[in-house]
């Protein structure tokens, strides 16, 4: 099933789908790891569901819920 990275609970898992959004913040997610085939886990979030933490490639990395809107997830 598909969801957008925003959608996703503490403790979910899924393998990026593709990643939307304009110039920047795509390119920065790009930058980060966040590519299409990557595994990822859903460690924390905060109270008001910004920002987000997500184990990806083996390192711990902190989106802002804007950011995360612009990543389509499959969950595993």
């Amino acid at each position: 099933m598909k969801k957008l990275l925003s959608d996703f609970k503490c403790g979910d898992r899924g393998v990026v789908v593709s990643v939307k959004g304009e110039g920047r913040i795509r390119r920065r997610l790009f930058d980060m790891g966040v590519t299409p085939g990557a595994e990822l886990t859903m460690r924390k979030k905060a109270p008001l569901g910004d920002p987000i933490e997500i184990n990806l490639r083996g390192y711990e990395l902190t989106l802002r819920k804007e950011e995360a809107g612009c990543v389509e997830v499959e969950t595993l």
